[in-house]
């Protein structure tokens, strides 16, 4: 007699053998949530929340009155001022460097993407370094930059330029992917209709990448104010002069003045929860407009 075995090839002994209840494996999911939990109340939430109770110890007055000292403010001014260079800069950089990887094939199209990725893979105080042995004092083009009355290092220009460096591949590597999934059917459309170039950018291309730019806009400010290891080694952290936000936490810290380097870090931890709230946002505009599309 043939039975139910036999007909799905199922050996005999395995009928009527139970699945594994899921109440099983329901408690590997609560363990595996439970690490996670600890590992970021360790790691992150105990650490952040220490910042904010150091800071406000002494009640909210003091906590204030760090933020108005002239040190602090001119580190405020000058990581402002080396962000609203770097920004823009990059932007023009990523938005040039997208267009040519994402709408041509040449040679060479992979080695430009590799080294766009560069400031992931080396290390900051790595960059810095490159910096000063290239403009420094005794750097390859530093008797140059002397003869000619410029300075780099040391100086506003090399912060820079460092912080130039370390920003570089967020615009591009947001805008590449954007730009390919867009393709070109509206843009070749456009130009038939007798769109110049830089209409059709600004009409077409530009409406379509938006959110992706903002947000590479928004990860290369972020990253710009925050900046610690390749501004360190170029700037000297002069201060008044050549001391951004981060270096004036950590030379507060140094010199024992730990409420003004923990009322300047809630300051840059602010700057953070704003960057993480924009950068939510974009993503959704960018998931209901995806949504829409299809």
């Amino acid at each position: 007699m043939t039975t139910d075995a036999d007909l799905f090839n199922v050996p005999s002994a395995t009928v009527g053998r139970k699945t594994a209840p899921r109440s099983q494996g329901a408690w590997v999911k609560w363990v595996l949530i439970g690490i996670s939990v600890l590992y970021l109340t360790l790691i992150l939430f105990i650490p952040a929340l220490n910042v904010f109770v150091q800071a406000f110890r002494n009640g909210v007055g003091p906590f204030f009155s760090n933020l108005v000292s002239p040190t602090f403010l001119s580190a405020v001014r000058l990581t402002l001022l080396i962000t609203a260079i770097a920004l823009p800069i990059n932007t023009i950089f990523g938005l040039c460097a997208a267009w040519v990887i994402a709408r041509h094939q040449f040679p060479g199209r992979t080695l430009l993407l590799s080294l766009i990725d560069i400031p992931f893979a080396v290390s900051p105080v790595v960059a810095g370094l490159m910096i000063v042995l290239l403009y420094g004092r005794n750097g390859w083009f530093g008797p140059w930059l002397q003869e000619n009355g410029i300075q780099l290092v040391f100086a506003v220009p090399g912060m820079v330029l460092a912080t130039m460096f370390v920003t570089m591949p967020f615009v591009a590597r947001e805008v590449i992917p954007v730009l390919e999934e867009a393709g070109t059917d509206q843009e070749e459309a456009a130009k038939t209709l007798g769109a110049s170039d830089w209409q059709t950018f600004w009409r077409v291309t530009l409406p379509n990448i938006r959110w992706g730019l903002l947000y590479g806009l928004i990860l290369t400010n972020a990253r710009a104010m925050g900046e610690f290891g390749a501004v360190s080694v170029v700037s000297g952290n002069i201060i008044g002069k050549t001391q951004t936000l981060p270096l004036y936490v950590e030379e507060a810290y140094k010199q024992y003045k730990t409420p003004d380097a923990y009322s300047a870090a809630v300051l840059l931890a602010f700057l953070a929860v704003v960057t993480l709230v924009l950068k939510e946002i974009v993503e959704r505009r960018t998931r209901i407009k995806n949504v829409g599309e299809e």
